[in-house]
């Protein structure tokens, strides 16, 4: 393997890695923050019948978790195209 080779390896894993921390830091903000710590000052919004606070522990982070899977996708397929890694059908 040549050292450019190498080079784009490295900077691929390193994109995919700032990705991933990125991502899951807003699922943690999201399940923990909004669920957990912010929960009495977010109660006193509703959705529904649902306090929010209440909604996020429960349904919130759920939602978010799944976005941001599909987002993960749609970064890794942008970042599989520009370093060449794309597998054709």
């Amino acid at each position: 393997m040549s050292e450019h080779e190498q080079d784009a390896r490295k900077k691929y894993w390193r994109t995919n890695l700032t990705y991933l921390a990125i991502l899951l830091s807003i699922w943690f903000i999201v399940s923990y923050g909004c669920g957990i710590i912010l929960v009495d000052y977010l109660n006193q919004f509703r959705i529904g019948q649902a306090k929010l606070g209440f909604w996020f522990a429960q349904q919130g982070s759920i939602y978010t978790f799944v976005i941001l899977i599909a987002v993960y996708v749609v970064l890794m397929n942008k970042l599989d195209r520009k370093f060449g890694f794309r597998e054709d059908d």
